[in-house]
């Protein structure tokens, strides 16, 4: 008597399997060690072993089954090809997808072949995910392409001379690609970023665009300013964006290096006051009794990647308390503090830092012959 659960061979033919159910009277369904069900004549079986107590039953079965067929649906996509067909929309073809986004798209759908959208137009934007949060939350980083070419896209950020790829790949038309997720912490290794873009159209003719690198400077600080952050047509939240192609002309936004500013300025005082003392930060007292105290963050530190404007602002403020309190007691003592002319961000500082804890001391500009408008002259009372 053969039973759900029994294990069998063929009689004539290779092979066998575990019975599973039964057709009719006669035929038996035998599962054979790939899983597929084999119908079979009752007499063409023999039983080699019984199970008497784990009969798999229909559901069980059924449920197995569905198993099977969700791991091998799961699975599928590792071993599809690279290149799938466009489905098909109302509009026509929709756009291929080559990489899947890492995060939800937050604005409507944009069907490619936009009129107006043969004129290449190109953002980076930074939109936050908590827009009530502006201080603490993390930020979104997309590259907007509004118009109908595909782009080939490198998005860099540099440290000093050196450029590191933060995404790369391809962006379609008329639509936004999340390219990072960064927390305000990391805020600072974005301050300067380059976009790097090729642009075609798939399967038509085109009109040929030159290949584009546009150099950008993120000002850090509007991170931390709400109303920096205003609406687009392309997020449901506001956005601060930042232009790298607008009607076909690339972004011409200049980046200067911190080096290169403080080379200029050196140059200028050289320049401008050519008799003044040979070393940086503070200099001792010369015949006229005069102590030079140098507060440009270039002659206090080496290297100032990494700090924030107010975190340099600190540190040159520490250095004039520091002054000052080395000579607070000496009466008559006359030390210029130069700080260039700059926003004048540095001098207000002194200034009141003059007025509250340091009242009984004189101060005013400094020579401008010797000094240009850059420089502060304090006398100890």
């Amino acid at each position: 008597m053969v039973k759900i659960g029994d294990k069998v061979r063929f009689l004539s033919e290779t092979g066998g399997g575990t019975v599973t159910g039964f057709q009719g009277k006669n035929i038996v369904l035998v599962e054979d060690a790939d899983g597929f069900d084999i119908p079979m004549p009752i007499n063409e079986c023999v039983v080699i072993e019984t199970d008497d107590y784990n009969i798999p039953t229909p559901a069980a079965k059924a449920a197995a089954k569905r198993r099977q067929e969700e791991e091998q649906r799961v699975a599928k996509p590792a071993s599809a090809p690279l290149h799938t067909p466009a489905p098909e929309t109302a509009y026509g073809v929709a756009p291929r997808r080559v990489d899947a986004p890492q995060k939800p798209q937050l604005s409507v759908y944009r069907q490619p072949e936009m009129k107006g959208g043969d004129v290449l137009n190109v953002l980076l934007a930074f939109v936050p995910e908590d827009i009530k949060a502006v201080s603490t939350t993390p930020f979104d980083a997309y590259l907007v392409n509004d118009s109908n070419y595909y782009l080939y896209y490198t998005y860099l950020s540099a440290e000093g001379k050196a450029w590191s790829v933060r995404s790369h790949g391809l962006a379609e038309p008329n639509t936004k690609l999340l390219l990072e997720t960064f927390e305000k912490a990391e805020l600072n290794d974005r301050e300067r970023v380059a976009v790097q873009l090729v642009a075609f159209k798939d399967n038509r003719s085109f009109a040929l665009k030159p290949a584009v690198s546009v150099e950008l400077r993120i000002d850090v600080v509007k991170f931390y300013k709400l109303h920096t952050f205003q609406p687009t047509d392309f997020f449901e939240t506001p956005a601060l964006t930042y232009d790298v192609v607008r009607d076909d002309q690339p972004a011409r936004q200049i980046y200067v290096s911190a080096e290169e500013v403080q080379a200029a300025l050196m140059q200028k005082q050289r320049v401008d006051a050519p008799a003044k003392p040979q070393a940086a930060g503070k200099r001792d007292a010369g015949k006229n009794g005069i102590i030079e105290v140098d507060l440009h963050i270039g002659e206090l530190l080496d290297d100032t990647r990494g700090m924030s404007n107010s975190e340099m602002l600190n540190y040159q403020l520490d250095k004039f308390r520091e002054v000052m309190e080395k000579y607070k007691q000496k009466r008559e003592q006359r030390i210029v503090f130069i700080h260039g002319k700059g926003d004048g961000v540095l001098r207000k500082a002194i200034l009141n830092e003059l007025k509250r804890k340091y009242p009984t001391c004189r101060h005013q500009d400094a020579s401008f012959q010797e000094y240009g408008f850059g420089a502060t002259l304090v006398t100890i009372k």
